[in-house]
């Protein structure tokens, strides 16, 4: 080997290599020591929330029981359902699965723009974003109620995940990361 080359293929002289600086001028060991007991700041700045992990973030209002729940879903489904049902019967099959679809969409909509559904304003529920407490968004909220489908998997386990769960949110609701609280 010369001594103009530098081991395992680096660029000669110390030059940096094609793909920027020399890895062998740079110490792996040269960090910076945090003082014990103090939290390191986040990536994007800022003191890291130890609230956030686990737990019910600081001034969240109260998170909706599971019940609550229950009733709004039961009663959207009553919202859609009696049509779906009626037009699937009066018309065809194909009419009523279009019902269905419109159903879903409209409920999406409302959900995301204002944060309730017929059904979450008659047991006085809202579905928030997790992060800052403000509405879904129309695509948020259609995502989520997509993602319902991933909570009948394995015996609508999904649904029985806010019983447990320390921010009650069902497979959906992670996946979106939405809450439904109850003020």
């Amino acid at each position: 080997m010369s001594e103009n080359q530098p081991p395992y293929g680096g660029a000669p002289g110390g030059q940096p290599g094609p793909y920027g600086q020399n890895p062998y001028d740079q110490n792996p060991y040269e960090q910076v020591a945090q003082p014990y007991g103090q939290v390191p700041a986040y990536p994007g700045g800022g003191q890291q929330d130890v609230n956030a992990y686990g737990q019910v973030p600081t001034g969240m209002p109260p998170l909706a029981h599971w019940g609550w729940r229950v009733l709004s879903a039961l009663i959207d489904g009553l919202v859609v359902g009696i049509p779906q049902v009626a037009v699937t019967y009066g018309v065809n099959r194909p009419a009523g699965s279009l019902v269905a679809l419109i159903g879903l969409v409209v409920l999406a909509y409302v959900e995301g723009t204002k944060g309730q559904t017929p059904g979450k304003m008659a047991v006085g529920t809202h579905t928030l974003r997790e992060a800052d407490g403000q509405v879904l968004g129309f695509w948020r909220a259609l995502g989520r109620r997509l993602a319902h489908l991933i909570d009948t998997l394995a015996c609508f386990v999904g649904y029985l995940w806010p019983l447990w769960d320390d921010k009650r949110q069902t497979f959906a609701d992670k996946i979106a990361s939405s809450v439904v609280i109850k003020p």
